[in-house]
């Protein structure tokens, strides 16, 4: 499977953010296709279940879409909503059951017969990898999800279903803010066994941004507003590039529904940081020299 490498994030581009129209949807695909970004994040639960099908609309009526993108998706948060009457709780399941139900409720709600890749959206304390695995290999055995992956997994949770069943992406938190992947095994992991690690909130949710007042903020901006000259770039290319430069190869995916920021990361795809740069925002992000 061939992924773009910044991946397009939708889950600000219905009921939790910009509330696309069916235009909207459509000229942001298209604009997001001509840069070179194919490969689309979902998940079930994305604008209180209905993101999915939104976005799903500009594909009905236009198909030859579909087979220039990539769709993610995934399942696994049961969550509060008028439109899942009967979750009386939030609460997760992963169970046989309630997988294969969502796939086949995605697949209706994007119009497509097929789900490239099917994550399971967060760590359940009643995960039970064989019935995980069962539901995997009957899915894809049916053609109707090509791979498979976890989000939000520690290590160890991974090993789990990797005893069970091949996966091939895990979907974490990692910026400049959020560095815990780069020391707690996560990355190492992913280099170990050939797993896309791609990195949700790559810019820190905008808080990098949002909070000049901040000290480790003023600390991370300061650098890579140094750096903007040698390498040509604003500040966000650069913290996008920081991610890219990771030997691990890891996939932003991006939380905006703007297409100027979608640019922006495609744009980071074309520099590499030198490394004594890559620890110079390293050192600004932890506030003190490597040991």
């Amino acid at each position: 499977m061939s992924y773009s490498r910044i991946i397009a994030g939708t889950m600000k581009w219905g009921a939790w953010g910009a509330h696309f129209n069916t235009a909207a949807y459509e000229a942001m695909i298209k604009n997001c296709l001509q840069l070179g970004v194919t490969t689309f994040d979902h998940a079930d639960i994305y604008g209180d279940y209905t993101t999915e099908e939104e976005f799903g609309k500009v594909l009905k009526h236009e198909p030859s879409l579909r087979q220039q993108m990539q769709l993610i998706t995934k399942c696994g948060i049961r969550m509060l909503s008028a439109h899942r009457p009967q979750h009386k709780i939030k609460s997760y399941d992963t169970s046989f059951t309630h997988i294969t139900q969502s796939v086949e409720q995605s697949l209706k709600n994007l119009s497509t017969d097929y789900i490239d890749c099917l994550l399971i959206h967060r760590p359940d304390p009643l995960f039970n990898a064989e019935e995980v695995a069962a539901a995997f290999e009957q899915l894809q055995k049916e053609g109707k999800v090509l791979q498979f992956g976890v989000s939000n997994f520690r290590k160890w949770q991974v090993d789990l279903i990797r005893s069970r069943f091949p996966i091939s992406v895990n979907q974490i938190e990692c910026s400049v803010l959020h560095l815990d992947p780069f020391g707690d095994g996560t990355l190492d992991q992913c280099q170990q066994h050939s797993l896309i690690p791609m990195a949700w909130s790559p810019l820190g949710g905008g808080n990098l941004f949002a909070d000049d007042e901040d000290e480790r903020n003023k600390r991370i901006l300061a650098v890579a507003n140094l750096l903007a000259d040698k390498y040509n770039a604003s500040a966000d290319v650069l913290l996008f590039s920081w991610l890219l430069t990771h030997p691990s190869r890891i996939y932003p995916v991006t939380g905006t529904s703007k297409i100027e920021r979608i640019k922006a990361a495609v744009d980071a795809t074309n520099i590499k940081l030198e490394r004594e740069d890559w620890f110079m925002m390293w050192r600004a992000s932890t506030g003190r020299e490597v040991a």
